[in-house]
């Protein structure tokens, strides 16, 4: 099974320009949230609850366990090294170098290639057109059938549409359809109950992560 990130990241590059549909500054903050719940859908990080050892809300790794993908792996050996800390604190913890090994996870599945050029003839620029989008489509097929036909969401594409949702990219993914009720129903599902307690709390954790993570770069970028 591919990682959330990966499914993301291919969501998020534009099939012909290979270039992201979201900022630069956005794009390895969400897919360290991915990253995150992935690891909480697997029951292996959750935030504390109230009463515990670690303050409320912090992240905890409740599985002694190392994933064997090795994306998850180095993320746990991160979170395992530090204090438990916060969210939006693991989420730029884990954004370092993040971009750059899923990106190289996809094209060594042959879903993407990458190709090198220069901005204004000067800057040395490189993108990621598709190449095999068979995956991408079976990916945006089950959104498709959430978003736009009403399915009920089974907990993997629901978080996807999750982290889609906080970073207001789920209307990118169906450009032809109505934006306004994309959104509409990409945060409904963000917020129902398609998991478990904990894995809820996780993903409400995360995404409220994502989207300070997101915001505060956006706004001391507008006041400079």
């Amino acid at each position: 099974m591919t990682l959330l990130a990966e499914d993301l990241l291919l969501l998020l590059l534009d099939d012909d320009t290979g270039k992201p549909v979201v900022d630069g500054a956005t794009l390895p903050r969400v897919l360290a949230g991915a990253v995150l719940l992935d690891l909480a859908l697997d029951g292996v990080v959750e935030p504390a609850g109230a009463g515990g050892e670690v303050k409320k809300g912090r992240l905890v790794l409740r599985d002694r366990a190392v994933p064997t993908d090795p994306i998850l792996a180095h993320a746990v050996s991160q979170l395992r090294g530090s204090k438990p800390m916060k969210p939006e604190r693991a989420i730029e913890k884990l954004d370092k170098g993040l971009r750059e090994a899923v990106l190289g996870r996809i094209v060594e599945r042959g879903w993407v290639h990458q190709s090198k050029g220069k901005l204004l003839g000067i800057f040395p620029v490189k993108t990621w057109p598709a190449m095999d989008a068979s995956h991408e489509q079976a990916v945006r097929e089950g959104l498709r059938a959430v978003l736009l036909d009403g399915v009920a969401p089974e907990s993997r594409t629901a978080a996807l549409i999750s982290l889609l949702s906080a970073v207001d990219a789920a209307h990118k993914v169906f450009p032809e359809a109505d934006r306004k009720a994309i959104r509409k129903r990409a945060k409904a599902i963000a917020a129902d109950e398609w998991a478990g307690a904990a894995v809820r709390k996780a993903v409400e954790a995360v995404n409220a992560a994502v989207m300070a993570a997101v915001i505060v770069p956006a706004v001391a970028a507008g006041g400079s």
